[in-house]
């Protein structure tokens, strides 16, 4: 059957037990089914076959037990635009709801929001990428190979990890896939007993998350007033859970926009004890060309490419995460029982497992990554990582004499905190200061993460200068609005920061009672005026009442209750 459907160009998955499976959508033609007939041995084709259906006891899925009776896609959106200019300037209007870089820059720490060029992006559209089958046969896919080849060496160039997985679909699935790896070493080097895996107290909550599920039991280690790992309390931990030692999660630069300054001491100590190093890669977009993780002693490291490599953030994905790792962990990556990554075929491999339904993840997203670094290529992407360092330095200098900046030692990575404590005897809150910044058209920063009080900005190497400067003139123009509130011209509980954002319907409106005036709520500063104001699409939401008050907008479960309505959903 193998060989005749290789003859008709068509892919059967092979199982171990001498059975073929086969799937079909909404894209398979009459030829095709014609095609399968006569590979599993029928002479006749699919138009004489369905003329003898009524021989069996249903003729299709729609005259059977199975077919569906309940309702679907009863919401309006799904019955109301019928032509297709409606169904595109109802997408529009959707797209005008949401703010994104092609208004402005949008500052999110520890995000990395950069630019994903056209370039970069056309290939993920180009058929031959985008419609190979993930468990396609090797020699129909040697460009993917040359692919992954070609990227993992990049990658371990870049990192300095000897090997390169790509089957974790996102930096917490990444996570989970090197803790895993380490596991899997541990158990397999009769260590099975290291179960302790210490995380700083500012790490991303993904960390002790992805431990857990590993398997792994969480010890805290603190951090000091510069967001640097408590050293002495690390040398505690490590002293009093030395026998039982397994890794340690470390974030550089560390959460808080800082490079720490003991990071290879820190490793030689968890190295010393028995641990390994699993290195959190989401700030590595300042490291890129300045300094390798591998060198400085991580073992493990998960690369964000919808952060530091170009592959677009957000939307829900799909996302990659894929680790390097040093050469004595390469026998534990995971496989694949349908397509065997290739690291996992070599003698000696014992990978712990599989982690996604495809070998290599993602990967038709791939090439967005792999055009991002040939085209900047060594000195390009070095010149990025300076350039998105320079400019949160910038941003911080400029706003420090405004804002209590935390930049540590005085210095700070490629992201910085602006801290708004002082603020809060006037009633202002950093969420104050984030919607506010919706009126001046920008997305706000990371707020209330990694410190409660605080925005978090990451400019990227993307903007321009004159972009930073209209972020920082925002957020100057905010400061002297906080200072209206604590001289008294503006009442605490009624003011443009707290009323804000100011959507049209509210500025347009007759009704106006607010004691400051219409241009003050839309138009708080010159760039403004004329076509680049955008409009909130809604004023301010009470965010934790909402957290707590939970309001289903679906039908009610009850609706669908098997054994109450006897549909099958």
């Amino acid at each position: 059957m193998i060989a005749r459907a290789a003859e008709r160009k068509i892919n059967l998955r092979k199982y171990s037990d001498d059975k073929v499976g086969v799937s079909l959508d909404e894209t398979v033609k009459e030829q095709d089914l014609d095609d399968l007939l006569w590979v599993f041995g029928c002479d006749s084709k699919a138009a004489e076959v369905g003329t003898h259906l009524a021989e069996v006891p249903y003729k299709s899925l729609l005259n059977s037990p199975f077919k569906r009776l309940s309702s679907f896609l009863t919401h309006p959106v799904f019955n109301t635009h019928h032509a297709e200019t409606n169904v595109v300037r109802y997408m529009k209007l959707l797209e005008n709801k949401d703010i994104s870089l092609v208004h402005s820059m949008i500052p999110l720490g520890s995000c990395t929001m950069k630019l994903n060029s056209t370039t970069e992006m056309m290939p993920i559209t180009w058929p031959r990428f985008a419609d190979i089958h993930p468990y396609a046969p090797i020699q129909q896919a040697k460009g993917y190979l040359q692919l992954y080849d070609e990227f993992e060496k990049d990658v371990c160039e870049i990192t300095g990890f000897d090997a390169v997985c790509f089957q974790p679909n996102s930096g917490a699935q990444g996570e989970y896939t090197g803790l895993r790896v380490i596991k899997a070493y541990l158990e397999n080097n009769g260590q099975g007993h290291r179960k302790v895996c210490l995380i700083p107290v500012s790490a991303h909550g993904n960390n002790p998350a992805s431990a857990q599920m590993a398997g792994f039991n969480v010890q805290v280690i603190k951090v000091g007033k510069s967001g640097d790992i408590d050293m002495e309390d690390l040398k505690k931990q490590v002293e009093k859970f030395s026998d039982e030692l397994a890794c340690i999660m470390v974030t550089y630069p560390s959460t808080n926009g800082i490079f720490e300054a003991g990071i290879r001491d820190i490793c030689d100590i968890v190295h010393y004890h028995g641990g390994q190093v699993y290195l959190d890669g989401a700030n590595l977009n300042a490291q890129v060309g300045l300094c390798r993780p591998a060198d400085y002693g991580a073992d493990v490291m998960h690369s964000n490419l919808h952060k530091t490599f170009c592959i677009p953030h957000g939307g829900g994905g799909p996302g990659m995460g894929p680790i390097g790792v040093k050469k004595h962990l390469i026998s534990y990556l995971p496989s694949h029982p349908v397509v065997p990554p290739q690291s996992t075929i070599a003698a000696g491999a014992k990978p712990f497992g599989v982690i996604s339904g495809a070998p290599y993840g993602s990967s038709a997203i791939l090439p967005i990554s792999w055009a991002y670094i040939k085209l900047m290529g060594g000195k390009g992407l070095r010149k990025a990582t300076e350039v998105a360092i320079l400019n949160a330095y910038y941003m911080a200098a400029r706003l420090k004499d405004y804002y209590a900046v935390f930049v540590g030692d005085g210095y700070c990575a490629h992201e910085f905190i602006l801290d708004a404590k002082d603020y809060k005897k006037t009633g202002v809150e950093a969420m104050d200061i984030a919607k506010r910044l919706q009126d001046y058209g920008f997305h706000a920063p990371t707020v209330s993460w990694p410190v409660s009080t605080a925005l978090m900005i990451e400019p990227t190497e993307s903007e321009s200068k004159a972009e930073l400067d209209r972020l920082c003139d925002a957020l100057i123009c905010i400061r002297e609005e906080i200072r209206n509130i604590e001289d008294g011209v503006w009442d605490p509980k009624n003011n443009p920061l707290k009323n804000a954002p100011h959507p049209q319907a509210v500025v347009m409106s007759d009704h106006w009672d607010y004691p400051y005036s219409r241009e003050v709520a839309a138009f708080p500063a010159p760039w403004l005026n004329g076509t680049n104001k955008f409009w909130p699409g809604c004023s301010r939401v009470d965010d934790k009442h909402g957290d707590q008050h939970l309001v289903c907008t679906c039908p009610p479960l009850e609706d669908y209750d098997y054994e109450k309505t006897k549909t099958f959903v």
